[in-house]
């Protein structure tokens, strides 16, 4: 059995400084931070993150999830969160391997290995589990492929494989099997974050995206906060802040081009919705982002 210091050692060999390292295998990816991050806006798709060393924060509505070496985080939908890594140094970097959660894979092993339906309400988007002495075993051999190209290429797939085998087997099972059928209350919920975070720039009518995800108004309501820790609209208002902070940061736009942009028609309403979700005026955070990227 691999240990957590030679699944360390794996990724530190393939990232060497600070950055985020794309690898031979699809879907894989090899994160190093050596100092804590300011909480930063990212959309967390599908994806599975084993932490290697260090400490991460993620922040999604009003629920706030701590990931180590100890657990591992799953997302199974599209979502806004708030993340930091929280835990770094330059001896001990944060060191953490992030792994797309393969559709056709998990449909697959969802047929070959089927649990029992058990879905009473969406569960969670985003999820917290124990680490596994099989999971750092499988984790680890992935990475460590990466030290042999012709090896990587002809078993990184059976790899990851067995990575999604023993996520759909372990205590995420059930999230996993209902990412892979489009009747279930998340698949329902799926579609609902689709079709908002493709026309999050206007009008969010609540009837018209409970119709879209074939629930009533009420059930809609339950089921996608079960899944976002948010309502419709403030998933909708976080996506707008999200981009808006990047065409002030990344396209130079000033505050009120940023809030038009996104959908605002209110200058003022968009600075105050802007700073309640990042706690400073917008052109005061953009200008502080730029200094730090500086």
């Amino acid at each position: 059995m691999a240990s957590l210091a030679e699944f360390r050692d794996a990724i530190a060999r393939h990232a060497p400084r600070d950055g985020s390292f794309d690898c031979r295998l699809p879907g894989v990816k090899l994160i190093r931070c050596s100092t804590p991050t300011m909480p930063m806006p990212v959309i967390y798709e599908p994806t599975v993150c084993f932490v290697a060393q260090g400490r991460k924060r993620a922040l999604l509505g009003s629920s706030v999830y701590y990931y180590d070496p100890s657990c591992y985080l799953l997302a199974s939908v599209g979502l806004p969160v708030m993340g930091a890594v929280i835990e770094a140094t330059a001896a001990q970097p944060y060191l953490s391997l992030q792994i797309d959660l393969d559709a056709a894979v998990l449909g697959e092993l969802a047929l070959q290995y089927p649990r029992p339906a058990t879905e009473h309400r969406a569960p969670a988007g985003l999820s917290l589990n124990a680490m596994t002495s099989g999971l750092l075993d499988a984790t680890t051999r992935l990475v460590a492929l990466l030290d042999s190209p012709a090896d990587a290429e002809a078993l990184g797939p059976l790899a990851l494989r067995e990575i999604l085998y023993r996520l759909l087997t372990g205590p995420d099972g059930s999230v996993l099997q209902a990412m892979t059928r489009g009747d279930s209350r998340h698949g329902q919920i799926a579609r609902a974050i689709l079709w908002i975070r493709a026309n999050f720039r206007g009008a969010c009518r609540i009837d018209e995206v409970a119709r879209i995800a074939g629930m009533s108004r009420s059930s809609f309501h339950a089921h996608f906060k079960s899944v976002t820790a948010m309502s419709p609209l403030e998933f909708r208002t976080q996506l707008r802040m999200q981009e808006a902070r990047r065409l002030m940061v990344s396209g130079g736009l000033d505050a009120a081009d940023a809030g038009h942009r996104v959908g605002y028609e209110s200058p003022s309403q968009f600075s105050r919705d802007y700073a309640r979700l990042f706690g400073v005026p917008p052109a005061t955070d953009a200008q502080r982002l730029r200094l730090a990227d500086a």
